[in-house]
């Protein structure tokens, strides 16, 4: 059982997830004083405010802090907004690379002397028996199922 609980804690994805959790809880602190030591005062400063977290809403006995709830959806938002603008740029990135790459594919293909059009559509490697509709290989001259003679292949 111990065998099985290493093999389990040190795959690829728990251990990806667990640098993501210690990551996010880093990233989490910054973006929560960035929110409290610089966009609240500045939104403070904007409503006459110093501080949403004394915004009390007393019923009775009872006080709603909703300061402390403004707090949180405005940091809710920044790191989903700084998030979205992560993946958007790693996004771009890959789709860069890749053309970078599909690029160099190209080059190395113009100089072999290979069209675009051999590079993008493989040469098929299977056919239909038109007789049987059984699969069989693409450079079959008879079909190995129902033995029928098929028409020939133009190979190059």
């Amino acid at each position: 059982m111990l065998k099985e609980f290493k093999e389990f804690a040190t795959r690829g994805n728990i251990v990806d997830l667990a640098v993501g959790v210690v990551i996010g809880g880093a990233f989490q602190s910054i973006i929560t004083s960035l929110v409290s030591d610089i966009i609240m005062p500045a939104v403070s400063i904007i409503t006459g405010k110093v501080d949403f977290s004394d915004m009390v809403f007393t019923v009775g006995s009872a006080s709603i802090k909703y300061g402390n709830f403004i707090t949180a959806v405005v940091n809710f938002l920044i790191i989903a907004f700084s998030i979205f603008l992560a993946i958007t740029y790693l996004n771009k990135f890959n789709k860069k690379m890749e053309a970078i790459s599909l690029g160099h594919a190209e080059k190395i293909s113009k100089k072999l002397g290979k069209t675009k059009k051999e590079q993008i559509v493989p040469e098929p490697t299977v056919k239909i028996c038109p007789f049987c509709y059984s699969e069989i290989n693409y450079k079959a001259t008879r079909c190995a199922h129902c033995t029928s003679e098929l028409e020939e292949v133009e190979t190059n």
